[in-house]
């Protein structure tokens, strides 16, 4: 399983009639991979997972997959209210033939790490699968602590991954030093991905991508690469937009400039409503400085 590079956490587009958008998704999708992004993480918070009946992440997952082909991985996101309901998707996302899990603690119910560990954990067994953990607290109110994680990756060979979200870049240096390269560290935060590959981190699990595929991906090369001036070039352009995946209203500004770029729409299901006047014109101000100074071509979507 290949854990590295830019995966983007991709959006669910809805039509005028609150229903999945299936072939304009498979058409998303297949710009992303295009692009040169390494897979695709469907069913995320990103994806409004939470809104979507299970046969509709059952929908979301097989587009995903005819989508990408073998171009790249499909990675599900696994969330719900019940373990039960967790186990039965991984299952399914086993079934319809995902190459990978990201799973998430329950939706709404936060406790102990006693409790939460025997929640991931069945659903980290569930499958052959190689699973990813979406460690973020301040979505989540679960935080699973560098100890924590060390001690679920020694006690499940089928966890190869780590989500982290926490927005603290000294838990990437955490977990390699206590876990060396026994996972894959991969960034949640689209405003910390430099930081975070800098202290160890090896692939980025990108919302901005959704909208700006080309220059997520020429962002991870050079912040791969130590091509410091480019780089900072590049991510002084595209940190205000970036900044966008760390406000509570993510999803809405994410789809709200997929929308401006011509690369998605801007629709949510509630409870998430439409951005408000004056929250579309603080993303419209970012978005139009962006465009006006571009430093690489843009990426067009396809017609």
């Amino acid at each position: 399983m290949n854990w590295k590079g830019v995966i983007p956490a991709v959006t669910t587009p809805f039509d005028a009639n609150g229903e999945i958008n299936q072939d304009w998704m498979k058409k998303h999708l297949r710009w992303l991979i295009g692009a040169g992004c390494n897979g695709i993480v469907p069913l995320g918070s990103l994806g409004e997972g939470a809104t979507l009946t299970f046969d509709e992440k059952q929908a979301v997952l097989s587009l995903s997959c005819e989508a990408v082909g073998t171009q790249g991985v499909v990675v599900a996101g696994i969330a719900a209210l019940s373990t039960g309901e967790a186990v039965k998707l991984a299952k399914e996302a086993e079934r319809i033939g995902c190459q990978g899990l990201m799973v998430l603690p329950p939706y709404a119910y936060s406790s102990d790490w006693f409790e939460m560990k025997s929640h991931v954990r069945a659903v980290i067994e569930a499958t052959a699968l190689p699973c990813m953990l979406y460690n973020n607290p301040i979505a989540y109110k679960t935080d699973f602590l560098p100890a924590q994680i060390t001690e679920l990756a020694q006690e499940c060979p089928g966890l190869q991954a780590v989500k982290e979200s926490s927005s603290d870049v000294r838990r990437i240096a955490s977990l390699k030093e206590l876990l060396d390269d026994r996972l894959h560290l991969l960034v949640g935060v689209d405003d910390l991905i430099v930081e975070g590959l800098k202290a160890g981190a090896a692939g980025w699990i990108a919302g901005l991508a959704n909208a700006f595929p080309k220059e997520s991906i020429e962002l991870f090369r050079l912040a791969s690469t130590q091509q410091d001036e480019e780089l900072w070039k590049l991510y002084r352009w595209f940190l205000p937009l970036l900044r966008l995946d760390t406000i509570v209203k993510f999803v809405q500004a994410i789809k709200f400039v997929q929308e401006e770029v011509g690369a998605g729409f801007a629709l949510t299901r509630p409870p998430r409503l439409a951005l408000t006047e004056a929250e579309r014109n603080q993303v419209k101000r970012i978005l139009k400085k962006a465009l006006a100074e571009p430093v690489l071509e843009p990426l067009p979507f396809p017609a």
